[in-house]
């Protein structure tokens, strides 16, 4: 037990903790609700910041063969399809940031994690089984965790809530402000990529501006399919991941835009949706010998496309922190959100604002474009250069 960390969450941000954890010496415990872990989601950006961590777990000969690199941003204008501005990536971005930026299927990330994980002897993942309460005791922390057969105890040294936008752990912490609704929704779809012309198939990410709304599209699964993202204005919430909507809402939605964005939008025959939230900073993620990670702390709007990237950093930043404390858990817990917490904050806020100028209409889009292109997209690389060149670094001394 003196070396046993649990997880609560069996996504991205508790298999990669796990996993970085295992490699610093730890066992250990993950418990996921979900019976099966499904490939659902879309495709995700893997910027070099999160890269960097992915390649020093040892990961990078398994995740090649599912991505695609993209040489270029495209950010281009709605009612005519020209571009705004290139930004540029591929080998420009290698050679600035010493990692790549690469576009992966959330489901193919998942399963290179999950066997990785698996592969491991100090770690044991349990499907089916939520942390839905637990004890802090003078030796560490007992949980308690329920499947649909029973409800049994595990103890450990240290908890990690990963359990992501509507995490169990973090109303446990007392945090009980509900998530904040922010009038979008996400419509998601990936189509074979026969189904679309050849300036559809190219390695580009392509990020379409618009009035209340924007498209993304890339390919994905070495070029085999194309991610499609569609985020629209919304009122009216609806709880999930995997929402269905008529086709026909979101084709009358994109009736106006240029001729390769419709046709983009009208390749999928069916559409799942998400509604956007997120919330306030919190001064801390933790009490104790427990604290959270990813979503779970500080969920963030896509429009940073840092969502996962950021869950994957606190999980490494995490284990390096427990790795050179460990008989000091709570006081590397600590450590490790003061560490991340300006970080991510920043990301959120960054995050919000690209909401709003990516959504901008008449003047405000105008004024937008023209400073778009005076930057030009080797500039505009370079404002992101505190987000995409962060490296790990040895926690502070105690």
């Amino acid at each position: 037990m003196s070396r046993t960390i649990l997880i609560a969450g069996g996504g991205i941000a508790g298999l990669t903790a796990a996993l970085a954890l295992a490699r610093k010496g730890f066992r250990a415990v993950v418990f996921e609700q979900s019976q099966k872990l499904e490939p659902i989601g879309a495709g995700i950006q893997l910027s070099p910041n999160a890269m960097h961590v992915l390649l020093g777990l040892g990961l990078g000969d398994a995740l090649r063969p599912h991505v695609v690199s993209p040489a270029e941003i495209r950010i281009r204008k709605a009612s005519t399809g020209n571009d705004i501005v290139r930004v540029p990536l591929g080998s420009y971005a290698q050679q600035r940031y010493g990692a790549p930026y690469w576009m992966i299927h959330r489901g193919d990330l998942q399963a290179v994690l999950l066997d990785a994980v698996r592969a491991l002897p100090d770690v044991r993942l349990t499907l089916g089984g939520e942390v839905q309460d637990y004890v802090v005791h003078a030796n560490g922390v007992t949980a308690q965790v329920r499947s649909e057969a029973k409800t049994v105890e595990e103890r450990c040294v240290g908890l990690i809530g990963a359990d992501g936008l509507w995490s169990t752990i973090r109303k446990r912490l007392g945090f009980s402000d509900p998530p904040h609704f922010r009038k979008r929704t996400a419509w998601r779809a990936v189509i074979p990529a026969d189904v679309v012309d050849n300036e559809a198939r190219e390695a580009s990410i392509n990020l379409w501006l618009g009035r209340h709304a924007h498209l993304v599209h890339y390919p994905i699964r070495t070029g085999s399919a194309i991610n499609i993202v569609a985020i629209l204005r919304d009122g009216t919430p609806k709880p999930g991941w995997n929402n269905t909507r008529p086709r026909d809402e979101i084709l009358a939605s994109f009736r106006k835009w240029a001729t390769p964005a419709c046709n983009i939008v009208a390749a999928p025959q069916s559409w799942t949706t998400w509604t956007l939230y997120d919330r306030p900073r919190l001064r801390r993620w933790g009490d104790g010998p427990i604290t959270m990670i990813g979503d779970a702390a500080h969920p963030m709007l896509p429009f940073l496309a840092q969502g996962a990237a950021m869950a994957i950093e606190d999980a490494a930043v995490l284990a390096d922190c427990l790795a050179t404390a460990s008989d000091d858990i709570a006081g590397a817990m600590r450590r490790y959100e003061s560490l991340r917490n300006d970080r991510t904050t920043r990301a959120q806020k960054a995050a919000s604002r690209n909401g709003l100028r990516y959504h901008a209409s008449g003047v405000e889009a105008a004024v937008r474009n023209a400073a778009l292109r005076m930057m030009g997209g080797a500039g505009l690389l370079k404002r992101y250069d505190w987000l995409y060149g962060w490296r790990m670094t040895p926690p502070p001394p105690r």
